[in-house]
């Protein structure tokens, strides 16, 4: 079993682990903010979207931390109150401000975010171990045609 271990330092690179947590489920409890060590951190299922074709579909149990964050924002995630309540990651983007600084955001289906102010993009993904078989194969309407 291959461990995926990513590191992003720049936008690109961050667009890269995006890809790889698209549609990543974990619960509001498993979402920590160590504002004395400027970390923001989680644990996810993500699904891996590099699994071999025509295989089962499957996820794994994965670690994310975001380094030097200054602060955080929520929206329509209460982790206090509703600890349980489960989200399913759709992107991670960067906003850029004075650089090397901007606002990290992770966005959730249902319209909930969580806006991350860094000093600079520094953020490491590591699979951490167990594997099992997925219910199914995460689906997603279609954009609407600009044209039509």
């Amino acid at each position: 079993m291959e461990l995926l271990k990513l590191t992003a330092l720049d936008a690109e690179d961050l667009t890269v682990i995006s890809a790889h947590l698209q549609d990543a489920v974990l619960r509001a409890a498993d979402l920590t903010y160590l504002a004395a060590e400027h970390r923001f951190a989680l644990v996810l299922r993500r699904f891996d979207w590099a699994a071999p074709e025509g295989g089962p579909t499957r996820r794994r149990l994965a670690g994310v931390h975001f380094e030097r964050v200054l602060g955080v924002r929520t929206r329509g995630i209460a982790p206090g109150r509703d600890p349980e309540a489960v989200l399913s990651l759709l992107a991670v983007t960067f906003d850029p401000a004075e650089p090397p600084s901007g606002a990290i955001t992770l966005v959730f289906s249902g319209g909930a975010a969580i806006r991350l102010d860094v000093e600079c993009i520094e953020v490491q993904m590591k699979d951490l171990g167990p594997v099992w078989e997925a219910e199914g194969r995460p689906a997603h309407d279609a954009l609407p045609d600009p044209a039509a």
